[in-house]
């Protein structure tokens, strides 16, 4: 137990660390360095790289994880048999890429076509997040996910930061930019890869006939699965600014990821919350218990959404003023109704509550994938209607939407099949808290420098969010809550 307190305590250090690093790097050096044209490039081509990795690996990682504990022995070889799958996952992608590549560069050849300059960077970083995912998992296998987590959140990004910063300097072309980042990802590649030749597991066995019966088809059966998932999850997370950059330009695309990444903000309290309640709801089905996790469903609703609406609040209440930062403003100032509808969506996510981990973990999952797989087909659907008549501005409203239809299918599930409902009169009573205090967004005062407004702003949202609190009896359960579950939450 003291392992994994120790792991989680690390994990969650670096994560951590590795938001900070990315915020300053997407809201500070990238657009400082590179003009908006060169920061789109940069953007598409990495979501690209990434958006493919899923489709090649064909599920193997959460196959990994789910399937290791029942091996006692031949694990190396075990491992050897995923990497083998993942590898030939790899090809296929690259048969299909290089079979439509000329459908793919018409995607940017229009508004675009810088991009088409560096495709062949596309399936490098593909291949070597690849690999990085597989290890990452067998890693975790071993209770070892300190590590690979620094690697992949905290030493990937000051990497890039470094090139970034070279480039800045003089010493690179943009060009060479974008070669270094197949480097970047190469030396995080084999940072883990050292790790766990370090650790003694990483060995090579090829002698998989010695599996147990049916292992391998279950394996397999499971892992296609969770790709199939897993490939949707990820189509619907990238999708957005690879159609920005296709539809409008590079320049929109770099708009549109710094206003999409101050957005996010509003989701990270989500993140721990979700992980410490996953665990709890699975006992809870274990031992039939759909009551407890009616009554847990209803106070994560009402946790996250309070203490993410306040988040929600005090940034739009100061978007301009911390736009005022952001250098080259007078372009990036134009993702503002952006933030909005990104914030909006997961305004509306994490009040639905942990309704995917609940159809996770019930009889139910298979519809969960279903779900997931038909809300990556209607994000395209939306974002092909709204980008062209509303621009970044349509990617985002399209985002807001299909998370509202997406999270309202499942909710009337849950109700129909588990009677489960996460909203009760304190549900109005938050919304109306929060709404309330968006009004401190109208106030500037025109002699103070933007700071002062963003202290000014934040004090009347806060102490007008203190106040209807109060007023409504809201808060006080939600916080204890909160600050208790930060401080157990693993990675």
């Amino acid at each position: 137990m003291g392992k994994i307190a120790s792991q989680s305590i690390q994990t969650a250090v670096f994560s951590y660390i590795g938001v900070v690093l990315g915020y300053i790097n997407v809201l500070w050096l990238y657009p400082y360095s590179l003009d908006a044209t060169q920061l789109g490039t940069f953007r598409t081509i990495q979501d690209l790289g990434l958006l493919f990795v899923p489709f090649a690996q064909l599920g193997v990682g959460h196959g990994i994880t789910r399937f290791f504990p029942q091996l006692e022995k031949k694990q190396s070889a075990f491992f050897s048999f995923s990497l083998l799958i993942s590898l030939l996952g790899f090809l296929g992608v690259s048969v299909l890429f290089f079979g439509f590549k000329e459908q793919l560069i018409g995607l940017f050849a229009t508004n675009s076509p810088e991009v088409v300059d560096f495709l062949g960077v596309v399936l490098l970083i593909t291949l070597f997040s690849l690999l990085s995912s597989v290890l990452d998992a067998y890693a975790r296998s071993f209770l070892k996910v300190a590590v690979p987590t620094f690697f992949r959140e905290v030493f990937l990004r000051f990497l890039t930061s470094v090139l970034v910063g070279i480039y800045l300097l003089g010493w690179i072309n943009f060009d060479q930019v974008m070669l270094g980042l197949v480097i970047v990802y190469g030396i995080a590649l084999a940072g883990v890869w050292i790790y766990l030749i370090w650790l003694g597991v990483l060995k090579f066995d090829f002698s998989w006939s010695n599996f147990p019966k049916g292992f391998r088809s279950s394996f397999l059966r499971f892992s296609l699965i969770t790709f199939l998932a897993t490939a949707a999850s990820t189509l619907i997370m990238k999708i957005d600014s690879i159609m920005v950059s296709s539809m409008v330009s590079l320049e929109a695309n770099a708009v549109y990821s710094i206003a999409f990444y101050m957005a996010l903000v509003v989701e990270l309290p989500r993140r721990a919350i979700s992980q410490v309640s996953m665990p709890v709801i699975a006992d809870h089905f274990a031992k039939n218990q759909l009551d407890s996790i009616n009554t847990l469903y209803r106070q994560i609703s009402n946790r996250q959404l309070y203490i993410c609406i306040l988040l929600f609040a005090l940034i739009w209440s100061s978007i301009d003023q911390i736009y005022h930062f952001v250098p080259n403003r007078e372009i990036y100032q134009a993702g503002k109704w952006v933030v909005f509808y990104i914030g909006l969506g997961k305004i509306f996510d994490v009040a639905f509550s942990v309704n995917s981990e609940i159809l996770v973990f019930s009889k139910y999952y298979r519809f969960n994938l279903i779900l997931t797989i038909a809300m990556s087909m209607l994000i395209i659907a939306v974002n092909y209607w709204l980008i062209p008549i509303y621009g970044i501005e349509g990617a985002a409203i399209g985002s807001a939407l299909v998370m509202l239809i997406f999270n309202g299918v499942k909710y009337l599930y849950l109700k129909a099949r588990l009677s489960l409902d996460p909203f009760s009169w304190d549900t109005l009573k938050i919304l109306f808290t929060g709404t309330a205090c968006f009004v401190a967004h109208e106030l500037e005062v025109s002699y103070l420098h933007p700071i002062g407004n963003i202290i000014l702003k934040s004090l009347l949202v806060l102490g007008g969010f203190i106040l209807f609190s109060l007023v409504f009896n809201l808060g006080k359960e939600e916080w204890d809550f909160i600050k208790k579950k930060l401080k157990k939450s693993g990675p």
